[in-house]
């Protein structure tokens, strides 16, 4: 990390030392309160919203009976599936017959801060500051340690209206990655490229020079998909031009918001894409599949056809562990030199929005009881039990010879996988539960040695990572930390919508020839801002001077 980025990360570091410490003031370690809703009586019921997949049934589960019984809660659940998850949840909020509780799986959806404030005007959401002040010592520790988790959950009143969870994933943090087809350089006899041209140059081998030794010219050099798991092809790219942030084109320079794609930059960065478009170097699927179908490219049954793919991590697109096919073959390519730059996308592993958000329909003694629930959650052996699911079974204690995702860390636990065939074990709320997990206790989890096998995954992206650290610009537009004035709220969330929108359709049609860079670029960027570009820039450059306010 570089600059500011590097103070607010050792920051966090610190924290997350101080934690595992389990010192009595640092948070992490206290017990929970016991509930002070039964007392011995009935069970506090308690309203939940959730979604839900086919492989989990929360009723039933095993950890729900846990805190049924440790917290006297009675659960009603009302379950979705993930799809249209987010559409039953404002229809809900809509209607007027909404939970005591929301608990959401972020990646699925979760309410925005602009929802949060929105519906704490309305006086649906209520604020959780009491409560957590008096009955959740362990969520209390988290926000006082580590300064970015209260920044993203804080409102600009002070109140918080929901949280979201504490997750510093490593290989989330540098989800732009891409994965190139090493077995193929080593038949080629190529090297491993450090330039967007040496790159160039591969995939155009890949693609001419039979590397699947079938016969036929059925290789895709490289893919990609549509979904928000570092899975664009854009990105990795214009990193080499300028920095693209793959979520709202801001950049900021000497304290100074702007924007990345009306820059000349931007427009050279579009004409390589388009070189390499125009050379069948990319697959067209890319700008349109999801990722099911970007993975049967990977899994291709009849011959290897994949030359690289743009993923978080290679299990997006191609089967891994121990008896995958090609899953092996794709190694991390590490951020290219561009004419410009060589640059990583960075995104802060905790998103800000809330999962966790309370109604004004819970009971006093429900809000008590759910807010001790979720600061049990806090703790080591809350966070194990909620998402790992039962010892024994889901996860096992350390045994000598173990060693940690991180050398250095220590053992903390080992996932015991499940044998093909077998049910779901429905022991844990699994990523519903991922409240607190700082880089620590991550990097605690047992991993094999052997980084293609399925026990040695996470050390295969931590390793792949360390490729990207630390090539991000000095200064990154912090959006986990960014609060809306309310009263431009909806104005922005438009905006933003727009704007972004906008940039990628051009893009898309800049790289596929449907306009031309030559002919289009002015009306483009005069079209940009139309959107209103400038006051949009004015709001993002007001919040980020709050935020720096604030530290």
């Amino acid at each position: 990390m570089k600059g500011k980025m590097a103070s607010w990360m050792a920051a966090l570091l610190i924290a997350a030392l101080a934690l595992t410490a389990c010192s009595p003031d640092k948070g992490g370690s206290r017990e929970p309160s016991e509930p002070a809703a039964g007392e011995g009586g009935a069970p506090v019921n308690i309203r939940i919203f959730a979604q839900q997949d086919a492989t989990t049934d929360y009723e039933s589960n095993s950890f729900t009976k846990l805190v049924e019984e440790k917290f006297n809660i009675r659960f009603q659940w009302e379950t979705v599936p993930y799809d249209g998850a987010a559409e039953k949840r404002q229809i809900a909020l809509a209607s007027g017959d909404y939970p005591d509780l929301f608990m959401l799986i972020p990646w699925v959806d979760k309410f925005s801060q602009t929802d949060l404030i929105r519906f704490s005007q309305q006086g649906v959401i209520v604020p959780l500051n009491d409560l957590i002040e008096q009955h959740a010592p362990n969520i209390k520790a988290a926000l006082d340690n580590f300064p970015y988790y209260r920044a993203m959950n804080t409102a600009p009143d002070g109140n918080i209206y929901g949280l979201t969870q504490l997750i510093e994933c490593f290989h989330c943090s540098y989800p732009n990655k891409m994965w190139i087809n090493t077995t193929w350089l080593e038949k080629l006899g190529l090297d491993m490229p450090n330039t967007l041209d040496e790159f160039k140059e591969v995939l155009t081998a890949f693609k001419t020079r039979d590397p699947n030794g079938n016969g036929k010219p059925d290789e895709v050099p490289l893919s990609g998909s549509i979904e928000e798991y570092g899975v664009h092809i854009i990105p990795f790219i214009m990193n080499g031009f300028i920095y693209n942030d793959d979520r709202t084109y801001l950049t900021v320079k000497d304290g100074k918001v702007d924007i990345a794609a009306n820059k000349e930059e931007w427009k050279q960065g579009l004409a390589f894409v388009k070189s390499m478009f125009d050379a069948g170097l990319i697959d067209p699927g890319a700008f349109t599949q999801n990722a099911e179908a970007f993975k049967k490219i990977g899994d291709n049954e009849s011959a290897q056809i994949l030359g690289a793919g743009a993923a978080m991590h290679p299990a997006i697109f191609v089967t891994t562990g121990t008896d995958s096919k090609y899953g092996a073959d794709y190694n991390p390519l590490p951020p290219l030199q561009g004419p410009n730059a060589s640059y990583a996308t960075y995104n802060y592993p905790s998103d800000p929005g809330a999962t966790f958000v309370l109604t004004n329909k819970a009971s006093e003694e429900a809000k008590v009881a759910a807010i001790k629930m979720l600061d049990y959650m806090f703790t080591e052996e809350g966070q194990i039990r909620a998402h790992f699911g039962e010892e024994g079974v889901d996860w096992r204690r350390p045994q000598e010879g173990d060693v940690a995702n991180e050398e250095s860390a220590e053992p903390i636990l080992a996932a015991i996988p499940g044998k093909e065939g077998d049910p779901p074990r429905n022991s844990a709320w699994g990523s519903m539960a991922q409240y607190f997990q700082p880089k620590e206790f991550r990097d605690g989890w047992v991993q094999e040695k052997d980084i293609y096998s399925s026990q040695g995954y996470e050390r295969r992206l931590q390793e792949a990572t360390n490729l990207y650290e630390g090539k991000e610009p000095e200064e990154v537009f912090p959006h986990w930390a960014i609060w809306i004035d309310p009263a431009v709220a909806d104005e922005t969330a438009m905006m933003k919508t727009n704007i972004k929108d906008y940039i990628d359709q051009n893009a898309l049609q800049f790289v596929t020839g449907s306009k031309d860079l030559d002919k289009d670029w002015d009306a483009y960027v005069k079209g940009l801002d139309n959107l209103n570009l400038k006051r949009y820039l004015e709001i993002m450059q007001a919040a980020y001077d709050a935020t720096k306010q604030g530290e």
